[in-house]
């Protein structure tokens, strides 16, 4: 917020990022090999905050397989859930 305020913009929108949003917003920045840990932590520090272990677990691998559907990130190795950037 400082940044636009320093920069002049007056007008402050709300532009929060889905999940999916989110998570692809990191994994860009870290780069790196991304499994369903990795996510769940990254999906925590986005603020989402599924009720149990499990449901975060489910999230993050719905999330990244979307990621991969749309070409974010590659799966190198058909045998493991872990993926990285192209």
């Amino acid at each position: 917020m400082l940044w636009r305020i320093l920069m002049g913009e007056d007008a402050m929108t709300d532009t929060s990022l889905t999940h999916k949003q989110a998570l692809a917003a990191v994994i860009q920045a870290l780069g790196g090999t991304w499994d369903t840990q990795r996510a769940v932590l990254a999906l925590r520090v986005a603020g989402h905050e599924p009720k149990d272990h499990e449901a975060a677990g489910k999230a993050a691998r719905t999330h990244l397989r979307a990621l991969a559907e749309d070409r974010v990130i590659v799966r190198p190795d058909p045998g493991e859930a872990v993926y990285r950037l192209p």
